[in-house]
């Protein structure tokens, strides 16, 4: 689907609104809905991001950034998941609990329809937040619209955010917790501090993720990063050695890898 046909698809979904909630992450799916949204005549859009210790600082800060420069609504929230010992228990329906907290928190503030950036290669994985936003009534304007993330990506091109189109997927950082291991804020915060470490180091739009595990931490790579995989391993024991956390090595990047653990 080339990028004109992709605006006229999203378009005709996002005719049927006059106003909308668009939650938005920080990554490319969700802030070129809110942009395609914004600059959409005739509907009124209020982006809502939700920080917490699972969310990248990074990923607030592109959000505030664009928010700036488009001059959307933003309405930076809390969404309080770490209160619900379900979510911190970290069981392999984790995120089915934190949406359900951050829908919910939405609802406080609007009476909008809720908007997620959920794609049609969304619907192929095992998404249990996709249960809670179907508990909610939010809707999906890319699926509707049969876009998929290659879509989304043009899309985002086409609108100028040529930035926002190349970046990585980022899942929340809670992603890195193998399941029934605790989601605690330290461990978030060691990841984040390890990935900033790392993605500064390895090559532009590699994919890697530092894991808690219950055998330590392990790095993950793709094929790209992990033709530096002795620089990129170095700077992980190193920081596991300073934070007292045993490194547990480095394995090939699975998507996924950390809901249920694979050999």
């Amino acid at each position: 689907m080339s990028a004109e046909p992709q605006a006229i698809s999203l378009g005709a979904v996002l005719s049927r609104f006059g106003r909308l909630a668009v939650a938005v992450s920080g990554g490319v799916d969700s802030m070129t809905l809110a942009t395609f949204a914004h600059r959409t005549r005739g509907l009124a859009m209020t982006a809502i991001h939700a920080v917490s210790p699972a969310v990248p600082a990074d990923a607030t800060r592109r959000v505030q950034e664009l928010a700036a420069t488009e001059g959307w609504d933003l309405k930076v929230v809390g969404a309080g998941e770490f209160d619900d010992a379900r979510y911190r228990d970290n069981p392999v329906d984790r995120c089915y609990f934190c949406k359900t907290h951050l829908y919910h928190r939405i609802r406080l503030l609007t009476d909008d329809p809720i908007a997620s950036g959920a794609n049609l290669d969304d619907l192929g994985d095992y998404r249990p937040g996709l249960i809670a936003a179907a508990e909610n009534d939010v809707v999906h304007p890319y699926v509707e619209a049969q876009m998929t993330k290659a879509d989304v990506r043009s899309l985002a091109r086409s609108l100028g955010l040529s930035g926002i189109a190349e970046l990585p997927a980022q899942p929340c950082l809670a992603s890195r917790i193998e399941t029934g291991i605790a989601v605690d804020p330290d461990d978030l915060a060691f990841v984040e501090k390890a990935e900033g470490r790392l993605s500064s180091l390895a090559p532009r739009n590699a994919t890697l993720r530092c894991r808690i595990t219950s055998g330590g931490v392990e790095l993950e790579l793709d094929e790209a990063a992990m033709r530096q995989r002795e620089d990129l391993s170095d700077v992980v024991r190193a920081l596991c050695r300073d934070a007292g956390r045993n490194f547990a090595g480095v394995r090939s990047y699975r998507r996924g890898a950390m809901f249920v653990r694979q050999p």
